[in-house]
């Protein structure tokens, strides 16, 4: 087995499915998802000739006419078909390309003798160096729909999918309760007797797809285009609701560190942190977004001090690195700079700002005295969070703000206050993590205010930024460039029609504009 794993890696990462430009002028290639390019032969050093274009697709459709089955090009070993053509292994450069010239020339050949049409038998229509195909394959991701499709397909019996791998035994094994995603062993290129995660899948679900074809009312796909091509793609049924993955996970847990930080007595300063893990669910469509590594709690791998399995990278780093999707933080401003509306206020929130201790407080939420840490605790913390967004009331909010401090050619502006701070808490509506970190009064303030107290009277724009702007400041801007920045990219990243500065200004009467250009001459 082990033989068959290596050989079929090398076969494998030798047909890549690539993109290829055009060289000179004329129609643009044709686009296909089942293009392979056979460059086989660069594992012996330089090509002699161009790389061959392969339509898999084409080849499948000839064979079903003769009722032919993949057996006719792949290799059967452990009553399974091999991705490598006619071989399991590469030998010599002499041997590999006779198999090829002897497979691809022979069949073509017979073909002919008998008066069909066949594909070519000179070497320059093989080997062009224009060539005639681009690529549109597109990777297919096993979303949660397609997994729970798989699952009711298989009658909950994971062992189909999920394996692991005996050193002592060198056999595969299913772990029950173990089950991880395939990534976690299968990586981008074959190593050793791992084969990489694009040879594995083939061998795994194109063998299986082929066994259930006749069982299956509707049969699973084996052609190239059937997963990776777009259109394609677009008609794979999507689960309404999609099943909960359940691997024993917990619905509510608190954050902790792991049993080492104990052991070694370092003390914790911060609150513990309650997780609402079904919700988290929900949002994303696998479990690598948080487990990239593997599906245990975060704190065995990344430690309060920092451990080798995790690089160094210490829990705190983990949870609060801001930039990359992969934490806690990182991952709550990609959410909320993606929503049109919340990106008008958070723009001017970057994640590389510091925290402040009413950040923090936000997640490390106290546990409250005589409660006892149970598996109850994150539930009772995360149920009292509050159900709407904190603001003043309608009478403690400023209806109309004027401002006109600057007004030259044009008249005062006019800001209607209350009702954009309305609209901010409406468009909040039911997004637990908005409710959640504007919990506190006038913090919806602060998408403006952003420097200022929160507080129900905040310090005005001029309190920070002066009436010109100051060249040793390069990142405070002047009062006039602060409110044209402020107002003009909250309405563009929120997509509010503003094209012209008279959708804000009204321009001063006539007269008032002749005397301003009379002061400039």
């Amino acid at each position: 087995m082990a033989g068959i794993i290596s050989s079929s890696m090398v076969l494998f990462s030798g047909t890549n499915v690539m993109t290829n430009a055009q060289d000179g002028v004329g129609a643009a290639p044709e686009a296909r998802a089942d293009l392979i390019i056979i460059d086989n032969m660069k594992s012996f050093g330089p090509l002699e000739k161009a790389t061959v274009e392969f339509l898999h697709d084409t080849h499948t459709k000839a064979l079903a006419k003769n009722n032919e089955s993949c057996g006719i090009c792949h290799p059967v070993a452990k009553e399974q078909f091999y991705p490598g053509f006619k071989r399991l292994k590469n030998t010599s450069r002499e041997e590999v390309m006779n198999i090829y010239h002897d497979g691809c020339i022979g069949c073509h050949g017979e073909m002919r003798l008998k008066g069909e049409q066949s594909g070519p038998v000179e070497c320059d229509d093989c080997h062009m160096e224009k060539k005639k195909y681009n690529s549109s394959h597109l990777a297919i991701g096993f979303d949660k729909s397609l997994h729970a499709r798989h699952v009711q397909a298989h009658e909950n019996k994971c062992d189909q999918c999920h394996h692991e791998y005996d050193e002592k035994t060198r056999t595969l094994f299913y772990a029950r309760g173990k089950e991880g995603t395939c990534r976690y062993c299968h990586t981008e290129q074959t190593k050793d007797n791992l084969l990489s995660m694009r040879v594995s899948s083939h061998i795994a679900c194109i063998n299986c797809h082929i066994n259930n074809q006749a069982k299956n009312p509707l049969p699973p796909p084996v052609k190239c285009s059937q997963c990776h091509d777009a259109s394609y793609q677009n008609t794979i049924k999507k689960l309404d609701p999609i099943p909960r993955l359940e691997r024993n996970q917990p619905d509510m847990v608190m954050i902790t560190t792991g049993e080492k930080d104990l052991d070694s007595g370092v003390k914790i300063q911060m609150s513990l942190v309650p997780f609402n893990h079904k919700a988290h669910e929900g949002y994303n469509d696998t479990c690598r977004v948080c487990h990239h590594q593997e599906m245990k709690q975060c704190s065995d791998c990344h430690t309060l001090g920092g451990s080798d399995a995790a690089k160094g990278l210490s829990l705190e780093l983990a949870m609060h690195k801001k930039d990359t999707d992969r934490s806690c933080v990182g991952c709550h401003a990609n959410q909320y700079t993606k929503n049109r509306n919340c990106s008008g206020c958070h723009q001017f929130t970057p994640t590389t700002a510091r925290m402040s201790n009413r950040s923090c407080q936000v997640c490390h939420i106290p546990i409250p005295k005589g409660v006892e840490l149970t598996d109850h605790t994150a539930q009772l913390l995360l149920e009292g969070r509050p159900e709407k967004p904190a603001t003043y009331t309608q009478e403690e909010i400023p209806e109309k703000i004027i401002i006109g401090k600057l007004s030259k050619k044009y008249a005062s502006v006019e800001f209607p206050h209350r009702k954009i701070i309305n609209k901010i808490a409406e468009n909040m509506g039911d997004n637990k993590l908005a409710l959640h970190f504007h919990a506190e009064k006038a913090t919806t303030c602060s998408g403006c205010h952003h420097n200022a107290p929160l507080t129900k009277q905040p310090s005005g724009c001029s309190s920070c930024h002066a009436k010109a702007f100051n060249d040793r400041d390069m990142h405070k801007p002047g009062i006039v460039g602060a409110y044209h920045l402020q107002c003009m990219e909250c309405h563009t990243t929120m997509k509010i029609n503003i094209v012209g500065c008279k959708d804000c200004h009204k321009e001063k009467s006539p007269q008032s504009s002749a005397l301003l250009q009379r002061e400039k001459e």
